[in-house]
């Protein structure tokens, strides 16, 4: 085997490795969120979560209706039938304050995503 040849594969190996190795880390850059939905209320009401990450978001509806988890700052829908979860995902988010609601108990179901 020729010296270029040698050259050739042990740099991609090294390139290999060190996308091996920045692996976990991207992997770390997704954080979670857990919120419940208790007699028509999100709990808690405010959740923080890391900035610039993305989120997987668990949603949680212990209420025997329906809810629809809805956030026009987020840009998400999704309906979270009677005792069951939901995941959603979102974000990266810059810091600041998302909020967001349940569209079938406006007037109780609200809580906000905080980015920090």
């Amino acid at each position: 085997m020729g010296e270029v040849m040698r050259i050739r594969i042990l740099a991609s190996l090294l390139v290999t490795a060190g996308l091996l190795a920045g692996a976990p880390a991207a992997l770390a850059q997704e954080a979670e969120a857990h919120i419940a939905i208790r007699d028509h209320q999100f709990v808690p009401v405010e959740t923080t979560v890391p900035a610039r990450t993305k989120i997987k978001l668990f949603i949680d509806n212990q209420d025997a209706t329906a809810e629809e988890f809805e956030s026009y700052e987020l840009n998400r829908e999704k309906v979270v039938a009677a005792n069951s979860q939901i995941t959603v995902y979102v974000g990266p988010l810059e810091p600041g304050r998302y909020p967001f609601f349940g569209d079938f108990h406006k007037d109780s179901a609200n809580g906000v995503l905080i980015a920090k």
